[in-house]
């Protein structure tokens, strides 16, 4: 069995944003030389999300409209733990919008079903993230 790793890094210049990272992805598994397997891309950020779903602009923007009711950012004085910071919608957010997404290779391509793209969520942008990709397979 063979292995790759990989760190990708965003600095996101908004508070949030949906980023495709479907290609760099693709380029990972070229790069790995792996046919056969299972690739993890996974957010080394609690306030950052790695997920799965279709690449449309209206989607994107009811993401934020639906994330933004159930965890909004004002009044920041509502959530305990911005005592300290100011982010604690952020840690919700992702906590929704989930850590990692894990996909099936086949024949040395990531086996999506139809619309499926990978996307890095940024809830509490303005500084460098990293996210992980590692990819395990023959």
């Amino acid at each position: 069995m063979k292995t790759y790793r990989k760190e990708l890094w965003f600095e996101v210049p908004s508070r949030t944003a949906f980023i495709n990272i479907t290609g760099q992805v693709e380029q990972c598994l070229r790069e790995s030389a792996i046919t056969e397997g299972m690739v993890l891309v996974n957010a080394m950020h609690i306030t950052a999300s790695v997920f799965i779903n279709d690449d449309e602009s209206g989607l994107h923007h009811d993401f934020n409209v639906w994330l933004e009711k159930l965890a909004p950012h004002e009044p920041v004085a509502s959530y305990r733990h911005n005592a300290g910071e100011q982010n604690a919608d952020a840690h919700l957010k992702r906590q929704i919008m989930g850590r990692e997404a894990v996909v099936a290779i086949t024949g040395g391509k990531l086996d999506f079903g139809p619309w499926e793209q990978i996307f890095y969520g940024e809830f509490d942008g303005m500084r460098r993230k990293r996210v992980l990709v590692k990819i395990i397979g023959e």
